[in-house]
């Protein structure tokens, strides 16, 4: 092939290549785009969601759908997403409990650093230790003593074995000393009602989706897991200001696509997300649930689900916590 001719081919092909990556970016979003909440309705990933989806439907004047795959602590409903087709209509709302659940589980079908592709962290939320009623603990040190006067006697429930909820639980006894009895639940939603109901004593759940209780005056907020207070709890003390200097925990929620999904496209629903949480009265909405608003890049979204992939398998392996 003369070399006219040639370059003639390369420069056809080259705006070909062009006309295709940029035709994502026209068309999308063409149909209606599923979030994936890998648990039951009313907890944190799906409250987020759901702020999300109405968000997007008005922008965009396509229905952006919350569909709730629960299962697994978070994993079934990941699982369905990564096995997706990688074209932005079904996207993932995810959380901490992904790079713990990495951490934790035996036989994952994905791996929650390969087969995603990070769009945004929308927010992050403190975890509370929070007991019943019926608990007469009023205070954190107070619960502390309680336990180590009753080991193996009190419990404390969680959205799934493997997630964040659980994590933390395990750190708290063994930094704390105590010895608490675990039970998973299919979701958030599933264990505050069982916690309101008496049937568990203790819950390391999230602001967001314990915070209704706790004004009710039905559950009573003891301390926040991370170093800084909570903005909707200002009067609870942290876990490092009291019985537990240094501990510093929380919960991050964001959109994630299955890996090889268009970066036009991953840019598409990012900016989204970043005027969202820009917005005042998303911000007044998320900051009154408990929850601080983030929107940051796929790049910083990546490096921290890498950081925590290391960090959490690290700890795991400490806390010789493995969930088959």
């Amino acid at each position: 092939m003369d070399p006219l001719r040639r370059a003639l081919v390369l420069g056809l092909a080259a705006f070909s290549c062009g006309l295709a990556l940029a035709q994502p970016m026209a068309s999308y979003p063409a149909k209606a785009i599923k979030i994936i909440v890998p648990f039951p309705p009313g907890g944190t990933t799906d409250a987020l969601a759901r702020i999300l989806s109405q968000r997007m439907t008005a922008a965009w004047g396509q229905p952006v759908l919350v569909e709730n795959r629960p299962g697994a602590g978070s994993t079934l409903g990941a699982d369905m997403v990564a096995k997706s087709p990688a074209d932005g209509y079904t996207l993932l709302m995810g959380a901490a409990h992904h790079t713990i659940a990495q951490s934790v589980y035996t036989k994952l079908p994905y791996h929650f650093g390969r087969d995603f592709a990070p769009v945004s962290v929308i927010a992050v939320v403190p975890n509370m230790v929070v007991v019943n009623a019926a608990v007469p603990a009023r205070t954190i040190e107070e619960f502390v003593a309680l336990a180590k006067a009753q080991p193996g006697k009190l419990n404390y429930g969680t959205a799934g074995a493997g997630t964040a909820h659980h994590l933390i639980g395990e750190m708290f006894k063994l930094q704390a000393g105590v010895d608490l009895q675990h039970i998973p639940y299919k979701g958030s939603a599933p264990a505050v009602s069982d916690h309101v109901g008496g049937q568990i004593q203790l819950m390391f759940d999230t602001v967001t989706s314990g915070l209704p209780q706790v004004k009710a005056g039905k559950t009573r907020a003891l301390a926040v897991t991370t170093a800084k207070r909570s903005s909707a709890l200002p009067d609870v003390p942290t876990l490092s200001e009291t019985v537990l200097p240094g501990f510093d925990v929380g919960t991050w929620f964001g959109i994630l696509a299955p890996a090889g999904t268009p970066p036009v496209v991953i840019e598409k629903i990012r900016a989204e997300i970043d005027q969202m949480v820009k917005a005042p009265d998303i911000r007044k909405q998320f900051l009154e649930m408990g929850a601080e608003p983030v929107g940051n890049t796929p790049a910083q979204m990546a490096a921290q689900i890498k950081s925590e992939l290391t960090s959490y398998e690290a700890l795991a392996k400490q806390i010789k916590l493995v969930v088959d």
